[in-house]
């Protein structure tokens, strides 16, 4: 593979999302051998997806240039479109929430959320939630968002024990109910819950740790890890099928 930064999940088809030459690879899911390439020119540092309820289109997120997103025709394989956010930024996580209507994209420059719906595919809404708002976690019973906020804008190399946090939004209401400090400081990244929803674990970025945090009291517990740990998955997860990135499953 050329530059592969992600990995996702359709029915019949894996996507290898190669950052860099700005393309979509769709690959058997069995074997991964190339089964075709999309193009996507209008959406630099091509990053994380988030597929429509039904499955007829995914939204990617554009980490580079004036950031934005691209609309993506699964079936056709086409590019349906690019939405620029009324302020300029540097997207990063994307999440639907769970009524289907409402795509959630973490903007790490603007530090928060910006509001998206997916058929229309017009920005309704943004929450500020932190400093380098950078991935999203649902709880088990879906009725929250736990937003990673990594405490710095830069991508590589940022501050150890700055001021990075998790945000928890209520999808209901799309307001925010609380905010859990690092304590001593971090930089909460991407990850997951524990089958029973009690656990949020996150790599944290620039600090060589990774997260546990009790979903309901907000305590953090902190693990030594190798440098710039980006990832974290806790396996097995329930669900009918994965979607790649960090155990996403439906």
């Amino acid at each position: 593979m050329d530059d592969p930064y992600n990995l996702y999940f359709m029915p019949g088809a894996a996507i290898v999302v190669d950052e860099a030459l700005e393309r979509l690879d769709f690959r058997d899911p069995h074997t991964m051998a190339l089964m075709s390439s999309l193009p996507t020119p209008t959406c630099p540092g091509i990053n994380h997806a988030e597929f429509s309820v039904d499955g007829a289109y995914a939204i990617f997120t554009c980490e580079y240039g004036n950031g934005g997103l691209a609309k993506i025709d699964l079936k056709n394989q086409k590019v349906l479109g690019h939405l620029d956010f009324s302020k300029m930024g540097m997207p990063q996580d994307i999440r639907l929430s769970p009524d289907g209507k409402v795509f959630y994209v973490a903007d790490m420059m603007n530090d928060g959320v910006f509001l998206v719906d997916g058929d229309s595919f017009k920005e309704i809404g943004f929450i500020p939630t932190g400093i380098g708002a950078h991935g999203f976690v649902v709880s088990r019973d879906g009725k929250r968002l736990y937003v990673s906020n990594r405490g710095s804008h830069k991508m590589e190399q940022g501050q150890a024990k700055g001021p990075g946090s998790v945000t928890v939004i209520d999808f209901a209401t799309r307001a925010v109910v609380t905010q859990w400090p690092i304590p001593g400081g971090g930089s909460p990244d991407m990850g997951n819950v524990s089958a029973d929803g009690k656990q949020l674990w996150l790599s944290g970025r620039f600090d060589s740790a990774a997260y546990m945090i009790d979903t309901t009291s907000g305590a953090v517990t902190k693990f030594r890890v190798g440098s710039e740990p980006h990832g974290l998955t806790v396996w097995p997860q329930p669900g009918r099928y994965s979607q790649g990135h960090t155990g996403n499953m439906r």
